[in-house]
């Protein structure tokens, strides 16, 4: 990466606004973006954007710890929740909030503790300082609570993907940047990040070659 690049400018956006403005000009080099928006703008004909890793597709769930969360009006209205701050965190922003807008609830009246992590929303709610956060679930979450008090709120979202701008015409570049990023995903706290999947077949010993599914 060094070779190609002296310097590097990076966008940080806090909306899907922002997101689609970046990927459906082909503004940047590199994003993370939601593969349905990638499919919406073309990316690939129109940009020549690929994949270079790609998260897998996940399910949201209201996470309680002593009791199963009703999706009711009347069940959120005197419950502490806990939600992500960034709102382009679909199972801790985005699906809760869409519940609670088709069950009528004005915001306003709603007891709510934004976070900067999954892994503080379980902190909290293990600590007792909130009694409902929304999330998606890991394994690894049955060794503080119960996957019986859990309630899905949305299935099968798609997870974000790594998209870098004319790949196959630099592929030495596709496969240090995928490299960067898979190595960035296991030293994340978080199970689910360590799922990340490669596009490319790189190896020393051949030429790389991009798989068109993760491996």
């Amino acid at each position: 990466m060094s070779k190609q690049y002296g310097a590097v400018q990076a966008f940080w956006g806090g909306s899907s606004e922002f997101e689609v403005n970046v990927l459906g000009k082909g503004l940047a080099d590199l994003i993370l973006a939601k593969e349905n928006l990638f499919s919406a703008f073309t990316a690939h004909e129109t940009y020549g954007y690929s994949p270079l890793v790609g998260y897998p597709s996940y399910t949201a769930y209201f996470i309680a710890s002593k009791e199963k969360p009703r999706l009711e009006k009347s069940y959120f209205l005197d419950k502490r929740i806990g939600l992500i701050e960034y709102p382009t965190s679909r199972s801790g922003h985005i699906m809760p909030k869409q519940v609670f807008k088709e069950l009528d609830i004005n915001m306003n009246s709603l007891n709510i503790t934004f976070v900067n992590s999954h892994s503080a929303l379980r902190d909290k709610l293990a600590l007792g300082e909130v009694d409902i956060i929304s999330s998606y679930w890991q394994q690894v979450d049955n060794e503080r609570f119960s996957a019986n008090y859990i309630t899905a709120i949305s299935d099968n979202i798609s997870g974000s993907h790594w998209f870098l701008r004319q790949a196959s015409d630099n592929p030495d570049l596709a496969c240090a940047i995928q490299g960067a990023i898979l190595s960035q995903a296991e030293e994340q706290s978080a199970q689910y990040f360590k799922q990340a999947k490669p596009y490319w077949q790189c190896s020393d010993s051949a030429p790389a070659t991009f798989q068109g599914e993760p491996l």
